[in-house]
């Protein structure tokens, strides 16, 4: 591994310790022909418009033709997709990731048809047809979800407006990945000592977690400031993501943008609500948390840069290997089976792409379809925070992967509210294990540390952040303007709610905190 004080170029990088892209396309060449292919067989959809009524005969054979074409369309885009994100600066990769992006728009367009088609047969046809066609009788539950959305399913022409603009409207999201991940310069940290040390998407955290205060300081201060100099660039593309949101809200006839969020998922929007509200009573917990922290590390005033600092001298040290060991031990009241296949996974298949390196993209990440395996970005730091990143995506790759073999393709899609369940629950999992197996008190604090910095992620980060959300769609709703000073200034009332007199606000630093989570582009 290359010196912690730089970042490697991507070529320096072991292929063992990378995502496994030759299982998905043997090559580039192999996935531009099959992009090629995809795109001259869109054309297999058009003899089905208009016909879906016919038959049960004729509706089993779309929903084959369907789910064929979805499958290898998918397929293209996550070989895109990680490509582009284990390298931003891969051009190559960019256009790749582009051009499944364009594909993937133009298959829905195409496919438009068929929702308004299927509600104009009627429950009653369906359900006798569900009873008399074999092949249907999968999508009994689909076709009930289908008619409970059924109000907000516009014309067969409007769908395909619908699922064309999903191309021009997903440059937005590609847009902002591009300048944080590719194009954003971070001036270096520098220790306490005076060493200068690269900073990046794919190394920042480590240096968050750093023993070294000026280390911290120095890291937490250049990246978010790489923000701030974008801070009006990256405003306007964020205005731009939230008035998408609008347009499909409107498009689709719902009442707000939380509710067209929410409502596919069967959710009412009490159950956001309560969770907010909730959060709020609980601030004051949150206000003793930065207290405690406060005199554990020794400091008359804490900053942002504090919430991460360890609070032993002591600090294991967790290589991916043993990460992976602790991790099974810690599953396994899940199950032989289970155990295996991820243990096969990480040290075999290649399911994780393991290391920093110049051009990764922020954060961490699972992704996959069915015909691939579950595939993770992440930037493993050799700590127990590294252990607790690849136990939590490890949940969502395997949710995944048992979603894939035991669901049939229409289902095989877990919603996004359910989908950070598997993914804590790892973690949980493997965090008692440890705390069981381990008796040292520096490993305990650690491992404690690391659920504070979990539950800060899910329990402090994430409802504020929600909050955020869902103001500046609802001032997009009214009309109202969106600038940088805006949402920086929003940004800050609300982490001065959750943080207290306890932490010192660097109203600049803090405020430009809504770009570092490209979550917002998510609605």
């Amino acid at each position: 591994m290359a010196s912690p004080t730089t970042i490697p170029p991507r070529s320096a990088i072991d292929k063992a310790h990378t995502w496994n892209a030759e299982s998905v396309f043997e090559s580039r060449a192999a996935w531009a022909a099959e992009y090629q292919a995809m795109t001259d067989d869109l054309g297999k959809i058009t003899p089905f418009e208009g016909r879906l009524g016919e038959s049960a005969a004729v509706m089993a054979d779309w929903f084959t033709l369907f789910e064929g074409m979805m499958r290898r369309v998918q397929k293209l885009y996550v070989y895109a997709g990680m490509s582009q994100s284990v390298d931003t600066n891969d051009q190559e990769a960019v256009s790749m990731a582009g051009q499944a992006q364009g594909l993937m728009s133009r298959f829905a367009a195409a496919a438009a048809f068929a929702q308004p088609e299927i509600l104009s047969i009627g429950l009653d046809t369906l359900k006798a047809w569900v009873k008399a066609e074999p092949r249907l009788a999968v999508y009994d539950h689909y076709f009930d979800n289908l008619y409970r959305q059924g109000q907000h399913v516009r014309s067969a022409e409007v769908e395909a407006l619908l699922g064309m603009v999903n191309d021009p409207f997903g440059t937005i999201t590609n847009t902002a990945g591009l300048l944080v991940n590719g194009e954003i310069q971070f001036r270096p940290a520098v220790s306490s000592t005076g060493e200068s040390i690269e900073v990046g998407q794919s190394n920042v955290h480590s240096l968050l977690d750093s023993p070294d205060r000026e280390i911290r300081r120095t890291a937490w201060e250049s990246y978010m400031d790489g923000y701030l100099a974008f801070k009006n660039t990256l405003a306007s593309n964020l205005t731009a993501a939230v008035k998408r949101d609008v347009f499909f809200m409107r498009a689709r006839r719902y009442p707000s943008s939380l509710e067209a969020s929410i409502f596919p998922n069967n959710l009412p929007p009490e159950v956001f609500h309560n969770l907010i509200d909730t959060f709020r009573k609980n601030i004051p917990t949150w206000h003793k948390y930065w207290a405690i922290r406060r005199r554990a590390l020794r400091v008359e005033t804490l900053h942002e840069y504090d919430v991460w600092a360890p609070l032993t001298k002591n600090e294991p040290v967790v290589s991916f290997e043993q990460s992976v060991d602790w991790i099974c031990e810690g599953l396994k009241p899940l199950g032989a089976d289970y155990v295996n296949v991820l243990r096969r996974g990480c040290l075999q298949d290649r399911w994780v792409d393991i290391y920093p390196n110049v051009g990764k993209r922020q954060g961490a990440f699972s992704s996959g379809g069915p015909g691939t395996h579950p595939f993770i970005m992440m930037s493993h730091g050799n700590s127990l925070g590294g252990m607790s990143t690849l136990a939590h995506e490890l949940g969502h790759s395997m949710h995944s992967y048992l979603t894939w073999q035991n669901q049939p393709a229409i289902y095989a899609r877990y919603s996004m509210f359910v989908a950070e369940v598997a993914s804590n629950f790892n973690q949980a999992l493997t965090r008692a294990y440890l705390m069981k197996t381990h008796s040292d008190p520096d490993f305990q604090i650690a491992l404690i540390q690391e659920a504070m910095d979990n539950f800060h992620r899910y329990f402090f980060i994430m409802p504020t952040l929600a909050r955020f959300e869902l103001e500046v769609h609802q001032r997009a709703e009214r009309g109202a303007g969106l600038t940088a000073k805006d949402m920086n200034a929003l940004m800050v009332e609300l982490f001065s709610e959750g943080y207290g007199s306890e932490m010192q606000i660097h109203p600049d630093r803090t405020g430009i905190t809504w770009a570092t989570f490209q979550h917002m582009y998510m609605n």
